[in-house]
């Protein structure tokens, strides 16, 4: 693709890392912008810097918050003992999207997945483990995608606190074996959440 600009090209370039984001997709957003008065392109790079720079992880579930302590753990009238274990955001997303979930969060920031580098020790595991072991959970709903990295950390998990007292339970697999939450539909994910089965009873299905 030819540019007559190189500032045009740069930007375009830019735009085209993000994830979905083809060269002739990033040139027309960036065209887009072009076309957009000077004050509103400035007032998009003024929120994209201020959220890089101010946004923090949620000190008690890893969630992305404004704040040290998430609204959704600040709430008063959520069940601090009922947490729903997710691989990140946007699963956070996607179930508080069911208005059916009032427990809280545990975001481990990805899943154990050896062909791409990234073990136990890359993850937010040893918190919740923590977490289980201080007697601050009843229950444990682990909500990965149903794939086999999935599976592989909700396993992991399963065996640093099977010995404790509390129950664990997995979603219903009303999502697709192989798909990834974020991609559910509100209805069957909230579908999953509410006919969640014991984990024991998932394992022998693995």
């Amino acid at each position: 693709m030819e540019f007559s600009s190189k500032l045009l090209q740069n930007a375009v370039n830019e735009v085209a890392l993000l994830p979905g984001i083809g060269k002739r997709t990033a040139l027309r957003l960036v065209l887009h912008l072009l076309k957009q008065p000077k004050e509103q392109t400035a007032i998009l790079s003024e929120a994209l810097t201020k959220m890089r720079n101010d946004i923090v992880y949620c000190q008690k579930c890893y969630n992305i918050s404004d704040v040290a302590v998430c609204d959704i753990c600040a709430n008063p009238n959520r069940d601090t003992q009922l947490i729903c274990v997710v691989e990140d955001v946007r699963d956070v997303l996607a179930i508080e999207n069911t208005g059916i979930f009032k427990g809280i969060y545990h975001v481990l920031g990805g899943k154990i997945s050896p062909i791409e580098g990234i073990g136990p020790g890359q993850l937010n595991i040893t918190p919740l483990v923590n977490k289980v072991k201080n007697n601050e959970v009843t229950e444990l709903i682990f909500a990965l995608s149903s794939t086999m990295e999935g599976d592989t950390t909700n396993f992991y998990i399963y065996k640093q606190i099977k010995d404790c007292d509390i129950k664990v339970s997995t979603i219903a697999r009303g999502i697709s074996v192989g798909d990834e939450l974020e991609y559910a539909d509100e209805v069957t994910l909230g579908r999953s959440l509410m006919q969640r089965i014991p984990f024991e009873n998932a394992l022998k299905s693995m």
